[in-house]
């Protein structure tokens, strides 16, 4: 896990849509979607509900939010 995914995946929360995301992040969407996949296989557990439009987060995901948006922030405080 690093920096970058949970970016990636903060923005994917707030988007509720990997195209929007990926737009706004100024990357493609494969890669994004790769990069989320990978975060879930790490932490071994699914983050975001692909099921639904527009997307949504699972408990786990919601709980992995509000720690990646401490994280970053204390990152930034850090800077």
């Amino acid at each position: 896990m690093d920096l970058r995914q949970l970016r990636y995946f903060i923005a994917v929360a707030r988007e509720r849509n990997f195209t929007r995301a990926a737009e706004k992040l100024h990357i493609a969407q494969p890669p994004l979607s790769r990069q989320i996949q990978l975060l879930e296989e790490e932490l071994g557990v699914t983050l975001i509900s692909r099921a639904s439009r527009p997307l949504r987060l699972t408990d786990a995901g919601k709980l992995f939010l509000e720690q990646a948006l401490q994280i970053l922030g204390r990152v930034e405080q850090m800077k």
